[in-house]
């Protein structure tokens, strides 16, 4: 029975169904009100219980204020008899609302708090949010750090459920608790009513004074925290680097000056806090002191009963605890909202880089690629390609060259849509990449790029983005042709899991790097997109396993077009046709005989290597 009502109530909040736009508005109430939207019922049920958890505290003080005077007309000798004679029914009603009434409301506001929001909308925040953040496009997460963005999608969704509920179960108990104690108070005398009325009046000054400082201070401080976790992120992620070329003194230092800017914005907000604690106690204490003389004063001139004194002190007491109490959590409340704010900022973007409303899915029937006219540049108004032209005809294999800077992986990562470009066009197949949704786009091409990183699960699930749906066969097929099974085979993971089951760690730093790429490759193999991109496919590969792979990777390429980019020419000069960049444009072009025969830049780079590298002073 009683998991029957949990589940019932777990199942209240859906937080990962489906919506076709998860984009919250900007601003800060909008960006709140996007998702309580989404979540309404549990919410106003969270209002209607905090209002009768309040009521029923404040009844509980009358009830006690009640007793006493109650007591005072019966005589001991009367017993439990004469006690429930002449006020049987009005303790009955005590008991039921103290007994059975209180417990409703706290067992169902608990339902709805622990089983509903904070499973649910917690989570429904979190999901969204990192829903429409994985969309944006690849220079929103190049220029910030991953460990940023983390901790802002995270803290997101915990700081939204918090704020909410903390309204929802402080700030409107607090409120309903003193409309209440302002009502039974007045019924007693109005003066104590006026006492308790500038206290919450006072107490709304001193809110109002401190609230939107205490909310500046509360980004700052969230902006300084997400700063320090996004560094410490960077230097945990490549301390390989640090420990190479860093030494303890430099990265300490720059640690230590984030740590320290951090410190200053935090002690700031702490004397804040420190002066609302402070001014709060000051208060209390003086309206107490009045309200406790006042009651003393009515009661020594007969106008209220014992009873009456001590129910109002009783509240009074409850009212400064209530309302130092809902100080507190408004620090918090205001820590919340910058933190809000802060993720807000981040989470509410639009993705600069979508698909069209129309988009349509891009079909291959003919792998052929045109680049028409195309120019780009990443924002800074220098060219990076101009007005470039290029068509790779179905199932040519073209080899890009040229120095570093040249445009050949910016060329790569425009046939895949990770940048939109300033004009011009790219086809394939006849159709406007841009016109067509990009994950279909990316379906059709196989990539293996020059830095490998995998993702820190097993070597399958690595294997299997290239075709989830492939059986264990073809999964181990295309290892195999990868040259990989064998050393995929003899792995085993801290935690004893074996082969295709072993974890390869974060970015797949528990392989080398030989063994990373050859993961990459068999994931092209297993995917068999009619269209193949290889960014330096071989760079990590030793000589032996690279001679190894290469026959493989031309069995790869049959039947495909392929964009083949490297700096070892010996990889590329069998390809139909070798493309020369150089200043964002295609200089020269040709197959390798007529490259050297034409005693250029290409020609050039091969004289000039070692080895099948490109010497250092020509790679500038």
């Amino acid at each position: 029975m009683i998991t029957a009502i949990f589940r019932f109530f777990e199942n209240w909040i859906q937080p990962f169904e489906r919506r076709d736009d998860v984009r919250p508005p900007q601003g800060l109430v909008a960006f709140v009100s996007y998702y309580v939207r989404q979540a309404k019922a549990p919410f106003f049920a969270m209002l209607v219980l905090g209002g009768l958890a309040a009521g029923v505290e404040a009844a509980m003080f009358w009830f006690v204020g009640r007793l006493v005077d109650i007591l005072d007309t019966i005589q001991p000798a009367d017993g439990w008899n004469g006690l429930i004679a002449q006020h049987g029914r009005e303790l009955l009603l005590m008991a039921v609302v103290i007994g059975l009434g209180r417990f409703a409301v706290a067992f169902l506001t608990a339902l709805v708090d622990q089983q509903i929001i904070t499973p649910g909308f917690y989570n429904l925040v979190r999901w969204q949010s990192y829903l429409h953040v994985s969309r944006q496009s690849l220079s929103f997460f190049q220029n910030d750090f991953s460990g940023r963005i983390v901790n802002k999608v995270w803290s997101a969704g915990q700081a939204t459920g918090d704020v909410l509920t903390t309204l929802m179960e402080s700030v409107w108990f607090v409120l309903i608790y003193s409309v209440s104690t302002l009502v039974l108070v007045a019924q007693l005398d109005l003066r104590m009513a006026l006492v308790v009325l500038l206290w919450l009046v006072l107490f709304g000054c001193l809110a109002r004074y401190f609230i939107p400082r205490i909310r500046e201070n509360a980004k700052l401080s969230a902006e300084a925290g997400s700063m320090i976790s996004g560094r410490m992120v960077d230097a945990y992620s490549n301390i390989q680097t640090l420990k190479l070329f860093g030494s303890d003194e430099a990265n300490d230092g720059y640690m230590r000056r984030g740590f320290e800017s951090f410190q200053e914005t935090i002690l700031r907000f702490t004397r804040l806090l420190t002066g609302v604690r402070a001014s709060m106690a000051l208060l209390s204490s003086i309206m107490i002191v009045t309200m406790a003389g006042l009651s003393i004063h009515l009661w020594l001139g007969g106008l209220i009963s014992s009873g009456a004194v001590a129910f109002t002190l009783a509240l009074m007491l409850r009212l400064n605890f209530l309302l130092g109490r809902l100080m507190t959590q408004l620090n918090g409340l205001m820590r919340n909202i910058g933190t809000i704010q802060n993720s807000a900022d981040l989470i509410s973007q639009p993705v600069a880089l979508k698909d069209l409303p129309d988009a349509r899915v891009l079909q291959v029937r003919v792998p052929e690629i045109r680049f028409d006219n195309v120019s780009f540049d990443y924002g800074n108004g220098k060219d990076v390609l101009r007005n470039l032209s290029l068509h790779l005809e179905p199932g040519e294999k073209i080899g890009i060259v040229g120095r570093s800077g040249a445009g050949k992986s910016t060329l790569a990562n425009l046939l895949l849509r990770f940048h939109d470009i300033q004009s011009g066009r790219i086809l394939i197949d006849g159709q406007d990449i841009s016109q067509v949704t990009q994950e279909s786009l990316r379906s059709q091409i196989g990539m293996v790029t020059q830095d490998t990183s995998l993702l820190h699960r097993s070597i399958r699930d690595n294997i299997l983005f290239g075709r989830p749906d492939a059986t264990e066969e073809q999964l181990r097929q295309a290892a195999r042709r990868a040259e990989a099974d064998e050393f995929i085979m003899a792995l085993e993971d801290q935690r004893g899991r074996k082969g295709y089951d072993a974890h390869v760690g974060e970015r797949g730093v528990k392989l080398s790097g030989g063994q990373r790429q050859r993961i990459a490759i068999a994931r092209v193999m297993l995917k068999n997109a009619p269209i193949l991109v290889l960014d330096e496919a071989t760079s990590a590969l030793d000589s032996e396993v690279e001679a190894a792979i290469q026959s493989n990777l031309v069995r790869l390429m049959q039947s495909k077009t392929v964009l083949a980019i490297a700096h070892r020419l010996s990889t590329i000069a069998a390809l139909d046709r070798l493309i020369v960049m150089d200043g964002g444009r295609i200089v020269e072009q040709g197959t390798h005989s007529e490259l050297v025969s034409a005693n250029g830049i290409y020609a050039d780079l091969w004289a000039r290597q070692s080895g099948g590298f490109l010497a250092a002073d020509a790679a500038q």
